[in-house]
């Protein structure tokens, strides 16, 4: 078995989308996926892409995908790498495949100049926490994501209260 890490092309996403349903469907959040092969072919692949991804494939079988787009430290004064999703179907776990993707974005991250490459994670998915944990990657524990989604977020664009 071969396991190539390659940047995905436009037509790669059918894979793209099944692999996020696969991660929302491990993280029981399948209900909120409404993304759609039309959405990702532009939002990943039109004229602005928002994101980049990285497939793995074992031999011709795809086995797990890292999204992930540029942020900025303003206390670097660099870019950085924010993984938006990893994920590895469950019979490829422990197989070295999340490590590889992991690796790659390392190494995209280097050559970038970025700063820092950043994630989030449930907190009930300990076997992902002692994942990240083994290769070095520390909890930010002194932080809270905040998030502006739907009426609360066009309420606040359009200045109501």
């Amino acid at each position: 078995m071969t396991l190539r890490i390659v940047p995905a092309t436009s037509a790669d996403v059918p894979v793209i989308l099944r692999m996020i349903r696969g991660l929302a469907e491990y993280e029981k959040l399948l209900e909120a996926c409404s993304a759609t092969e039309d959405q990702l072919r532009d939002s990943l692949f039109g004229p602005h892409p928002a994101a980049e991804v990285l497939l793995a494939w074992a031999d011709d079988r795809p086995v797990g995908f890292a999204l992930f787009f540029h942020n900025y430290s303003t206390f670097l004064a660099q870019r950085g790498l924010y993984l938006e999703d990893l994920f590895v179907l469950p019979e490829w776990r422990g197989h070295g495949v999340g490590r590889r993707l992991l690796e790659r974005l390392a190494q995209i991250a280097v050559d970038r100049d970025c700063g820092r490459l950043e994630w989030t994670v449930l907190d009930w998915n300990t076997p992902a926490i002692g994942f990240y944990q083994r290769i070095g990657a520390a909890p930010m524990e002194d932080w809270t994501i905040y998030r502006l989604t739907g009426d609360p977020l066009r309420r606040l664009a359009s200045g109501q209260p």
